[in-house]
């Protein structure tokens, strides 16, 4: 078991899924990681038989001691720790419903700081790029949005190295699917 979030580990397979936006969180956070990818069904029956799995899912991040499960739990967990998570009441509050988009001034979804949403729309601004080319084309400011935060050294490191996983594929898909996954 983990105990030190500096050298986090991630179970997962090896794509994007589910996992790619507690990639990115850790990225920002300069979270450094480990990662497992499961290679057949038996690894994977091995971490829900010894109970490893809350909710009988990866992804799987051992961090600070705990075995966290559920991608949007784990993303919480990373923005409360690393103060991403808004810094008043009515910051949180936004954080959950996306309010403050349009008010936002300072180039971040919420407050003046890099939040978890941030994060959670660069992701899919980045899914829209590799998936449908030139979609952003006609949304400026969403482009800027997705510049601003891809240059921050973190994430920039990050999508820039081998920890970024290419895009889903029917392989990945198949693989998946051995595993029992889907």
């Amino acid at each position: 078991m983990t105990t030190d979030t500096k050298k986090a580990h991630l179970t997962y397979v090896n794509g994007r899924g589910l996992s790619e936006s507690i990639r990115i969180i850790m990225a920002a956070t300069g979270i450094e990681f480990q990662e497992t990818f499961l290679q057949n069904k038996e690894q994977f029956e091995t971490l829900r038989k010894a109970g490893d799995l809350l909710f009988m899912q990866v992804p799987l991040l051992e961090i600070d001691g705990m075995k966290l499960v559920q991608t949007n739990a784990i993303i919480r967990y990373i923005a409360r720790k690393y103060d991403m998570y808004g810094k008043t009441l009515e910051e949180k509050t936004s954080m959950r419903c996306l309010a403050e988009v349009s008010r936002s001034t300072s180039g971040y979804l919420v407050g003046d700081n890099i939040s978890m949403v941030d994060l959670t729309l660069l992701e899919c601004l980045l899914n829209c790029d590799d998936y449908i080319p030139g979609a952003l084309d006609d949304f400026p400011k969403l482009k800027a949005f997705q510049n601003k935060v891809s240059s921050l050294p973190g994430i920039k490191a990050f999508l820039d190295g081998p920890q970024r996983k290419g895009k889903i594929t029917e392989e990945y898909i198949q693989h998946c699917k051995t595993l029992g996954m889907g």
